[in-house]
C-alpha cells in the first residue's frame, strides 16, 4: 500500500487491487478470443446467423414482446387487449433454448422415438376441427409393393363418370382460350381411396394404393371443372412409382423427381401460372369429410413447405384460397400446415412458383362423388382467385402504359 499526501488529500493505492484488475483484464480478454475462436471454428451449419435469431424469434408472440417492451415504457402496453396477460418469460426462454415446448409433448418425443417426426408439423391456419390430433399423415408403402403385378381389383368406379347437370350448363364469360395455366400433378400418385379398392384390409392406411385408380382421376376431376371454368389445365398422370425407378430415383426422392416434371412443363409452356400437387391424406373418414347442405364432400388441406424462397407468396395464396372456401364451402377446407425439417422436403416443388400448392383431397375412406364436390368447389374459388388477379395484373400494366 501506498500513501499520496498532495494539498491536504490523502489517496489510498492498493497495489493488491491494482494486480486483480490487470489479471481480470487479461483474463477477460483471453476468454473473448477464445470465444472468437470457437465461433469462428464452427461448421456453417453451427454458427449464429440471422436465421438461427429468426429461430428463436419464432418462440416469441407479438404480445409477449409488447409486453417485454412495456418494460421500459409502459405506453407499448395500452395497445394489449385487456384480456392479455403477461408470459412466462422463464418457458419462452427454455423454449427458445432447448426448442422444447412444454404445452407440446412432440418437441420432445419427435427426437426420441423414431418416425414420431412424421406426425411433427405446425399449423399456420386452422380449419374447422383441425388440431394436432388429426393432422394429415403421409402414406408410405415399400415401392416394391406399388411395382407388384398383383394388385387389388377396382369397384364402384362408375362414380368417375361425370354427373348429369340437370340444366345446360352456359359457356363461361371468361376463358383462357387455348392457353393452359395450371398443371395438375401427383408426386404420389399411387394414393388411393378404399372405397373404390376390393379385397383389401382397410384397417392398415397404407394398404389405400393403386397404380390407374388413384389421385389421379382428382386430378382429372379438377381439370374438367376449371375448363367448365374457362381455365386451360395440363394433367400430368405419370406413374410415379415406374417414373422414380426408371430414373433411378429412391421413394425419398418423390420430390425431386416431380420437380423434373414439374420443370419440363414450364419450360414447354410458359403460360402455365399454378402447380396444383394432389395428394390423399391417409387420415380416416371422420377427420376427411364434412356434410355441406345435405352432401359430402372430401375436406382437403394445404401444406407448405417451410424451407423455402416463396413460402411467405405461397402461404398468401393458400390463405385466399383457404377464406374463400371457408365463406362458400364451411368447413370444407382443414386449413394450412407448414411442414419441414429432418425426415421431409420442406420445400414439395413450391420454391418453382409464388403459386405452387400441395392440396390434400380427402382420405382413405372417401370416394370419387364426395372427391368430385370437392374438386368442383376448389376449381371455383381458384377460378374467382385467377379471374381477380387477372383483372389487378391488367390494372397494373395500363396504369404503367399511362405513364
Amino acid at each position: 500500500m501506498r500513501n499520496t499526501r498532495a494539498h491536504g488529500l490523502m489517496v489510498t493505492v492498493h497495489g493488491t487491487s491494482i494486480k486483480k484488475g490487470i489479471v481480470l483484464l487479461i483474463i477477460g480478454l483471453m476468454m473473448m478470443f477464445l470465444l472468437s475462436g470457437i465461433l469462428t471454428s464452427l461448421k456453417p451449419q453451427y454458427r449464429i446467423a440471422s436465421s438461427s435469431i429468426n429461430g428463436i424469434a419464432t418462440h416469441i408472440s407479438g404480445e409477449s414482446l409488447i409486453h417485454l417492451l412495456g418494460y421500459e415504457n409502459r405506453y407499448f402496453t395500452q395497445g394489449l387487449p385487456e384480456n392479455s396477460v403477461q408470459p412466462n418469460y422463464s418457458s419462452v426462454l427454455f423454449q427458445a433454448t432447448t426448442s422444447i415446448d412444454t404445452n407440446d409433448p412432440r418437441s420432445l418425443l419427435g427426437r426420441e422415438l423414431p418416425g414420431f417426426s412424421f406426425f411433427d408439423g405446425e399449423i399456420l391456419v386452422a380449419g374447422e376441427g383441425t388440431n394436432y390430433t388429426n393432422m394429415p399423415i403421409e402414406s408410405a408403402p415399400p415401392l416394391e409393393v406399388l411395382l407388384a403385378e398383383r394388385e387389388a381389383a377396382t369397384q364402384n368406379l362408375g362414380q368417375l363418370d361425370k354427373p348429369t347437370q340437370e340444366k345446360p350448363v352456359p359457356p363461361p364469360t371468361l376463358t383462357t382460350g387455348d392457353k393452359k395455366v395450371a398443371f395438375i400433378y401427383h408426386t404420389h400418385s399411387y394414393e388411393s381411396y378404399f372405397p373404390h379398392l376390393k379385397g383389401v384390409d382397410t384397417n392398415n392406411a397404407n394398404n389405400a394404393t393403386h397404380s390407374k385408380v388413384n389421385v389421379t382421376k382428382v386430378g382429372e376431376m379438377l381439370g374438367e371443372e376449371l375448363k367448365t371454368l374457362g381455365i386451360g389445365s395440363e394433367v400430368n398422370t405419370t406413374n410415379m412409382p415406374v417414373y422414380l425407378k426408371e430414373n433411378g430415383f429412391k421413394w425419398s426422392q418423390s420430390y425431386k423427381a416431380s420437380g423434373q416434371i414439374v420443370k419440363s412443363a414450364m419450360a414447354s409452356n410458359s403460360h402455365l401460372n399454378y402447380f396444383i400437387d394432389i395428394h390423399r391424406d391417409a387420415n380416416r373418414r371422420e377427420d376427411t369429410t364434412v356434410t355441406i347442405n345435405g352432401n359430402n364432400y372430401a375436406k382437403i388441406a394445404f401444406v407448405i413447405g417451410d424451407d423455402n424462397a416463396n413460402f411467405e407468396k405461397n402461404l398468401k395464396l393458400a390463405t385466399e384460397l383457404h377464406n374463400q372456401l371457408k365463406s362458400k364451402y364451411p368447413g370444407l377446407s382443414r386449413g394450412i400446415l407448414k411442414q419441414g425439417g429432418s425426415g421431409f422436403n420442406g420445400r414439395y416443388n413450391q420454391e418453382l412458383s409464388a403459386n405452387a400448392m400441395l392440396v390434400e383431397f380427402g382420405g382413405v375412406d372417401n370416394n370419387f362423388d364426395e372427391l368430385r364436390r370437392t374438386a368442383k368447389a376448389f376449381a371455383e374459388v381458384l377460378a374467382e382467385h385467377y379471374w381477380q388477379a387477372e383483372k389487378v395484373n391488367a390494372s397494373t400494366d395500363e396504369a404503367k402504359n399511362k405513364q
